[in-house]
């Protein structure tokens, strides 16, 4: 029997928010703000530093899809769900048709870039501002944006793959071409829609008309496309030492003839190295999330509706820490108001900051006036003291 699916939360769209402090409506009052919440001293007994908590909207000008914004993925496609972990791991057809969709998608993601949001962070971080940053990203835009500053993938990236079994990971761009040889009618296909420029606008209406559908994880549905034919390789390391089963005996490994994966196989299956709905974040990795909030004095949350429990006991931990929040998105955010109830009506930014602004107009913005005003003995200082533990330089050896 088919496992009940579990329910996506906060699809529709949330109330919108108020705005702390009341007057911080247009780009100037909240790049005050803003400017106060960074430079007045943090509270009694917390560091100086402030930790980023950023989501999907800081990449839509890089020409990725959101889930919950006004145009994200759940808005504009009502029939999208993402791939349940369950799912991929016990469904071979499952496992075909998300490969496909991604293989599709693949170069689009492969070749967007940080923006003027990451950009800024990056600047932040210079300023001494920002020690490190948590995201819920799996597109790497942030390590590549600021390498010095430690970034903690708290869903994964998309720029390896991850074997179920042995979890040994390999870089998505050899799975790529693994992909593309096992399928070659699929790589016509993409070299022929590459061709068109149907995935090179970064309009989602244009791309519908054009018959695809690209959604925040990178990958592309093309209705009625024959998910059926397609096929995946192996993980390599389980294929030429088959790990053991939980009962002692060996698992099997089984492939055609070119090496792709075929039943009955019990081991060797490669997913994208993120946690996919309905699977559980590696406890070290909540542990360093913890550490991150632990470590810091301050809490900016960057273009998210915080609608995943993993990222909004991460907000939740900061309050109960009495760190000072900001938060800059566009649109309502889940449980918000608890974070700002007990700031005093007339604090003017450095108990906390509600801004409805995109990220990518404000952040620049902030950072212009920071340079010009933050106090020299904190320009290039505490980032690149900080351990990096995350695998970001692994990230940038990867693209290099």
């Amino acid at each position: 029997m088919r496992k009940p699916l579990m329910r996506i939360p906060y699809t529709e769209l949330l109330p919108s928010p108020t705005v702390y402090p009341a007057g911080a409506t247009t780009l100037s009052t909240a790049v005050t703000a803003l400017q106060e919440f960074f430079l007045c001293p943090a509270p009694r007994g917390l560091p100086a530093s402030t930790v980023v908590l950023s989501g999907a909207g800081l990449s839509v000008a890089s020409g990725l899809a959101d889930y919950r914004g006004v145009n994200g993925t759940y808005r504009v496609n009502k029939t999208y769900r993402p791939i349940y972990y369950h799912e991929f791991v016990s469904n071979h057809e499952a496992r075909k048709r998300y490969w496909a969709r991604s293989f599709l998608g693949w170069t689009t993601l492969h070749k967007a870039s940080p923006n003027a949001g990451h950009h800024a962070v990056r600047d932040l971080g210079d300023l001494g501002l920002i020690s490190r940053v948590i995201t819920q990203n799996v597109d790497s835009f942030h390590p590549r944006a600021h390498p010095h500053i430690p970034t903690l993938e708290l869903h994964g990236y998309l720029r390896a793959t991850v074997c179920t079994s042995c979890r040994t990971e390999f870089p998505r761009d050899t799975f790529q071409d693994e992909l593309a040889r096992l399928n070659p009618a699929w790589a016509s296909f993409l070299t022929d829609v590459l061709a068109s420029g149907a995935l090179e606008t970064e309009d989602p209406d244009e791309r519908r008309r054009r018959g695809f559908r690209t959604n925040p994880d990178g990958d592309v549905d093309l209705p009625d496309a024959p998910y059926t034919t397609f096929r995946y390789p192996a993980c390599p390391s389980c294929l030429a030492n088959p790990p053991a089963l939980a009962d002692g005996s060996r698992a099997v490994v089984a492939v055609d003839g070119q090496g792709a994966w075929k039943a009955p196989s019990s081991a060797g299956i490669l997913k994208p190295a993120v946690v996919m709905f309905g699977e559980s974040i590696a406890a070290e990795v909540k542990h360093a999330a913890e550490e991150a909030i632990d470590g810091s004095g301050r809490l900016l949350v960057l273009a998210t509706s915080l609608a995943t429990y993993s990222a909004w006991r991460l907000a939740k931990r900061a309050k109960d820490r009495g760190m000072p929040i900001a938060i800059i998105n566009v649109g309502g955010v889940r449980g918000e108001e608890s974070f700002f109830t007990h700031l005093d009506p007339k604090q003017t930014g450095a108990q906390g900051v509600r801004v409805e602004l995109s990220t990518q107009e404000l952040l620049p913005a902030l950072v212009d006036v920071l340079q010009q005003t933050a106090p020299k003995a904190q320009r290039n200082r505490g980032s690149s003291s900080i351990s990096h533990k995350d695998g970001a330089s692994a990230f940038k050896d990867m693209l290099s």
